[in-house]
């Protein structure tokens, strides 16, 4: 029997890392692709990244508007109950047999309670991971215990989702999905990047992602103009930066990075979003990935790629040994970016360990969902002392 399997994305970030897995559910004759789109994909102010879906042969079976034209703490909550009220109806029409989510946003979240009501299991990818700036730390925990089966992407976070409360037996390490790409995915050519964005990569470069910390007392604004200030301290780089996403806070930044673009139109380019083939092939050319992104953590390591990762968002994460932290004022900045193009981190021919995986997770996530039970009840696991898990 055919099992029909809705998958959630509600930004640009969380598809490029579903992208090979709703490929191999799609062409897979045992399993039915339904495709709920919602949040960030549907806002002009953010690239109306659905069309990218759609040109990627992929057909959305359901849009749910939710965002609001806000940039504050209520105006995230006021959207989450707009997802809720539209995730809905649409998971009624559907009726799965399972939803697939990925990480912790709060439009994810507003997604699993639904189809927890509707008694549909999800299964949920990159759980057990810790965020200490941002409240999507709690959201992503909350997801678990919302969900049926779990995809994480190390061993200590499959441990810590059984920590809370998840039997071992529906807890499988299967690494970062998005690494799959490494594996899969043709990378452009450093001129084809240029090509396609049209704008002249002459120099070496930065690529930049910046997102409001939205726990940790850390200011939008001062933190993303110190980092501009930090950047400024190295003319001879070249900077892409993409926006933020729709975190409270987010819409502050925007204009600072257009007029920073726009001061220097040859040195900086600003671009809403550029998808996931064209994403990770400008960080293999990179000179560094900078800003306080997770695809800073979790993917970039695998290209030999450094990473200054800034302030608090991403504290807690499991990191590879090219991943500099450092908090968010410009000499800080600056001192993590020049070790960073130095490569001081690393001895000589030193090939960096990445920590989440080797790019075959979508295989493994496939066999969960085909080996699925038709019941979303599940009784809490108490680990005992020796327990092995």
């Amino acid at each position: 029997m055919t099992k029909t399997v809705a998958v959630f994305t509600g930004t640009r970030a969380e598809y490029g890392l579903l992208y090979w897995l709703l490929k191999d559910i799609q062409s897979d004759d045992a399993l039915d692709l339904k495709l709920l789109v919602s949040g960030m994909h549907l806002s002009p102010e953010f690239g109306c990244t659905y069309t990218q879906i759609e040109k990627d042969g992929f057909k959305i079976d359901e849009k749910i508007e939710i965002l609001l034209s806000s940039d504050s703490a209520v105006g995230v909550a006021k959207s989450m109950g707009l997802g809720v009220l539209g995730f809905a109806d649409a998971l009624d029409r559907l009726k799965p047999d399972t939803l697939v989510i990925l990480g912790d946003r709060f439009e994810a979240l507003a997604a699993a309670q639904t189809a927890m009501i509707l008694k549909i299991p999800v299964i949920h990818l990159h759980g057990g991971e810790i965020t200490e700036g941002a409240y999507d730390d709690a959201i992503r925990h909350s997801i678990s215990k919302l969900s049926y089966l779990h995809a994480t992407s190390t061993d200590t976070y499959r441990q810590r989702v059984i920590q809370l409360g998840e039997n071992p037996n529906r807890v499988k390490n299967v690494g970062a999905i998005g690494l799959d790409h490494l594996l899969r995915s043709e990378m452009l050519t450093r001129a084809q990047i240029s090509d396609s964005l049209n704008f002249e990569l002459s120099q070496p470069y930065f690529l930049v992602t910046y997102h409001p910390v939205t726990l940790a007392e850390e200011d939008p604004e001062a933190s993303f103009q110190a980092l501009l200030d930090s950047l400024d301290t190295f003319p001879n780089h070249q900077v892409i930066i993409t926006y933020p996403n729709a975190d409270d806070g987010g819409r502050k930044i925007i204009p600072m990075l257009e007029a920073y673009a726009s001061n220097a139109p040859k040195r900086v380019l600003a671009i809403k979003s550029l998808g996931q083939q064209r994403y990770l092939s400008t960080v293999k050319y990179a000179d560094a990935v900078i800003g306080n992104s997770s695809s800073g953590i979790i993917e970039v390591p695998s290209f030999d790629v450094p990473t200054v990762d800034i302030g608090m968002r991403q504290k807690g994460r499991l990191a590879a040994k090219s991943v500099l932290n450092c908090s968010a004022d410009k000499l800080a900045i600056t001192s993590a970016i020049n070790d960073a193009i130095n490569r001081d981190y690393k001895e000589e021919n030193e090939r960096i360990l990445n920590p989440y995986g080797a790019g075959d997770a979508s295989g493994k996530v496939i066999d969960m969902i085909k080996s699925l039970e038709s019941t979303s009840i599940k009784t809490f696991y108490d680990i005992t002392s020796g327990d092995l898990l």
